[in-house]
């Protein structure tokens, strides 16, 4: 795997979509899941897709499950949230590498480019809207996590695709 930066990500996207398309996949990753969101063939609208369950003893089953992924959706890249906090190392942020790092000494996503995209309050938020529901709390979490990853994917787009374009006008 292969960090870029965020415009960068999106650039190259853009290049390669005359000939080959492909989307990107969001990430949030949190300590016993990672709910995942995908973009739609333009780059434009994130949708939820799926959690998956996080432990240091499945990374291979894991970054597999990704593999999968990226053949069946067209995937070139994955926006990882990602908790920006200037005053200090939030725990989460070390928790963020660290899953990186696991999926990347797996080598089976050698050559696969992803980003950053700051995640605060994104699952905040989406408890916030779905607490009137009273949903299982195990139900909950995994509603949480799939659209807080929906959250950090769409505000990458919608930031990317408003750079992209002021850049061609």
């Amino acid at each position: 795997m292969q960090y870029v930066k965020p415009l960068h990500l999106f650039q190259n996207l853009v290049k390669s979509n005359a000939s080959q398309g492909g989307r990107l996949l969001g990430l949030d990753v949190g300590d016993k899941y990672v709910g995942l969101a995908v973009s739609d063939l333009d780059n434009k609208i994130a949708s939820p897709l799926s959690v998956l369950v996080r432990k240091k003893t499945n990374i291979d089953l894991v970054a597999h499950d990704f593999q999968s992924l990226i053949s069946e959706l067209s995937l070139v890249g994955f926006v990882v949230g990602y908790p920006f906090d200037r005053q200090r190392l939030a725990p989460d942020a070390t928790q963020v590498k660290l899953f990186i790092d696991d999926l990347s000494e797996t080598g089976k996503l050698d050559g696969l480019k992803f980003t950053f995209w700051d995640e605060r309050f994104t699952s905040k938020n989406v408890e916030l809207l779905i607490k009137p529901l009273s949903l299982h709390p195990v139900l909950a979490k995994t509603v949480v996590d799939k659209f807080a990853a929906v959250q950090i994917l769409q505000a990458y787009l919608d930031y990317v695709n408003k750079k992209e374009r002021r850049r061609t006008i």
